[in-house]
């Protein structure tokens, strides 16, 4: 299955991709310090919530439960910034939401 040899990949190559992931979240935290409110924050959020799947796909396959908790928490935490830095309302998002499970579901059927 694919999903095994993602896994297979990201487990050989786990240093590696584990420090990427802690160096793009180091990159995000520091452009943030730097330019400070002329940020452009949903890319910075978009950049950080990347980094927190890569630290958690990491963690997960480490068996690490404390690394995958604080990561999956921040990919939670990323999805409400990408939201609030894009400036969609809550009614655009539900609107989009069922959109696409409408047209998820066709493509099922």
């Amino acid at each position: 299955m694919l999903i095994n040899t993602l896994n297979s990949f990201v487990f050989k190559y786990i240093r590696f991709i584990e420090m990427l992931g802690v160096l793009m979240r180091i990159f995000s935290f520091s452009l943030v310090s730097w330019m400070g409110p002329e940020s452009p924050f949903l890319f910075v959020w978009a950049f950080n919530t990347t980094d927190a799947v890569i630290l958690s796909w990491c963690s997960i396959l480490k068996k690490d439960s404390a690394y995958t908790l604080l990561n999956v928490f921040w990919i939670m935490v990323g999805i409400v910034g990408m939201l609030r830095a894009s400036q969609i309302s809550l009614t655009d998002f539900k609107s989009v939401g069922l959109h696409l499970i409408t047209q998820v579901m066709a493509l099922v059927s």
